[in-house]
């Protein structure tokens, strides 16, 4: 029973880790922000490119294979600093305070464009890169081989939730960003430019987003079209969670990275769909999420 349930969780986990730098993202932009960026799922596009191709020039390159792995992060941080503060200052600033249909066509028209702007750039051919999968290799526990390239994303999840609450809890910047979420105009009036928290939240998104997409290439590569549907699955586990919440958004990604790998085991047909049955039902119970709570909304 355990060679099958082990497995199965590992797989489950590795899945969540990839959904959740996606998922915490969008909901920290939300959070602060008070906009659904539906272009949120093109970064992550962009930054699996992005590491797939300084990955595949390290090799090409002759380089030592270890630089493949800060060249995830570089990747992530590389679109982060190039996208973030252009997009939010750009375009997306002007969205603030606007009806949430203004927003999200806005936004949509932002996703558009860079879909098109990535098949100008790395054409239409899907690009593979795994040689940090390859050099952590695999290990056997109870008779299972694992990847420990999946036992690094994990850990790496994990890592990444401590840091952001710490970063939200214990600087200066997390405070600031937690009272800008708290009372914007209060915020404003106390004299924190909120235009500059804005950004910084706004970036940290991007960064996110990108991270996951760096660490899914030398699982999966990327292919056109990964935009458009990690958006649709973190917009789903956002919601399960409860929009603005990071706690929320990481046990969200675990239930519904476990109802995708039960799908994919026992019922390959509902694989496509298993994620939206979980957000029908949660929703429909909590409308706010499991983590979300009511609050009141100036109109």
């Amino acid at each position: 029973m355990l060679q099958i349930l082990v497995p199965l969780l590992i797989d489950a986990l590795a899945n969540a880790a990839l959904i959740f730098f996606v998922a915490v993202g969008l909901t920290l932009v939300f959070s602060v922000l008070r906009i659904l960026n539906v272009a949120h799922g093109s970064f992550y596009s962009i930054g699996a490119y992005a590491a797939a191709s300084i990955g595949l020039w390290i090799v090409g390159a002759g380089l030592p294979g270890w630089l493949t792995f800060p060249s995830l992060v570089l990747s992530a941080a590389l679109v982060a600093g190039l996208f973030g503060p252009l997009m939010e200052k750009g375009l997306v600033r002007w969205t603030y305070g606007k009806s949430e249909a203004v927003q999200i066509l806005v936004t949509f028209g932002l996703f558009l464009i860079l879909e098109d702007l990535q098949r100008m750039v790395f054409g239409v051919n899907s690009l593979y890169e795994d040689t940090p999968m390859q050099l952590l290799g695999s290990i056997e526990i109870g008779g299972v081989v694992y990847l420990n390239y999946q036992l690094l994303l994990i850990a790496l999840a994990v890592l990444t939730i401590v840091g952001l609450k710490l970063l939200i809890g214990h600087t200066r910047i997390g405070r600031l960003i937690a009272a800008v979420v708290a009372d914007r105009e209060v915020s404003q009036a106390m004299g924190i430019n909120t235009d500059r928290v804005f950004m910084l939240a706004f970036t940290l998104g991007v960064f996110l987003a990108a991270l996951g997409g760096a660490f899914a290439t030398p699982t999966s590569g990327v292919t056109p079209g990964l935009g458009a549907d990690t958006m649709v699955l973190a917009f789903a586990v956002a919601a399960i969670g409860g929009l603005g919440r990071i706690e929320g958004a990481a046990v969200a990604a675990v239930i519904v990275a476990v109802v995708r790998v039960l799908a994919i085991y026992y019922a390959p047909a509902f694989d496509a769909v298993a994620p939206y049955i979980v957000m029908l039902v949660v929703l429909l119970i909590r409308p706010y999420g499991l983590f979300g709570s009511v609050a009141t909304r100036r109109i």
